[in-house]
């Protein structure tokens, strides 16, 4: 479109091939409709697959209603935390999880220096991708303000080499502890738990 002098609006993926459709030119429709018609079956055939984990979800593991207490976890991001764990007593704190999944720096201890290098990729590599994706989406434009992006935030804007890398995995890595926590704890979620206990201590003092 573009190497014609012509511009798409912006729309959320799933209205795409409807919306784009008004704006192509008619010399264009020869070669960019069936790409459109295939963007519309896929988007459909998506769209199926998420009804069908919804019903899954709600029917037999509604566990992961917890889970998705949290902005940005859908059903196959909670549905997969779930299958993959198992069992969520087999941790004995919350914590463990990131290492589990591997989401924690590799250490490569030597002598006086104890350099932190990237995170060991260990355990389900899918899950970890997912947490990932939810971590993207919990410090875009989309996401809303909590802990988890104040905590990415933070270490995303100390000007390090990698910081907004670091600060991704950092997300993932307190997002996995967090949802074995509600898992186990059935709690109800608030997004600025620590943002408000730290102003209520400042408070007190």
């Amino acid at each position: 479109m573009k190497s014609f002098g012509h511009r798409l609006p912006k729309c959320p993926a799933r209205s795409f091939h409807k919306k784009a459709a008004a704006h192509i030119p008619e010399a264009l429709w020869p070669a960019l409709g069936p790409i459109l018609e295939q963007i519309g079956s896929l988007t459909e055939r998506i769209r199926d697959y998420e009804r069908h984990l919804e019903t899954i979800s709600k029917e037999h593991y509604p566990e992961t209603e917890l889970l998705r207490q949290v902005e940005g976890i859908g059903a196959l991001t909670a549905l997969t935390f779930v299958l993959t764990l198992e069992d969520p007593y087999r941790f004995a704190k919350s914590r463990s999880v990131g290492a589990y999944l591997g989401l924690v720096p590799v250490q490569d201890q030597s002598g006086d220096r104890d350099p932190q290098r990237h995170i060991s990729k260990e355990g389900d590599e899918m899950l970890r991708k997912l947490l990932v994706g939810n971590a993207h989406y919990i410090l875009g434009p989309f996401g809303s303000d909590s802990d988890l992006r104040r905590h990415g935030e933070k270490i995303g804007s100390r000007g390090a080499k990698n910081a907004k890398k670091r600060a991704v995995v950092a997300v993932a890595r307190k997002l996995s502890v967090l949802l074995h926590r509600l898992w186990i704890t059935a709690e109800v979620y608030e997004p600025l738990y620590n943002a408000k206990r730290r102003q209520e201590q400042e408070e007190a003092a």
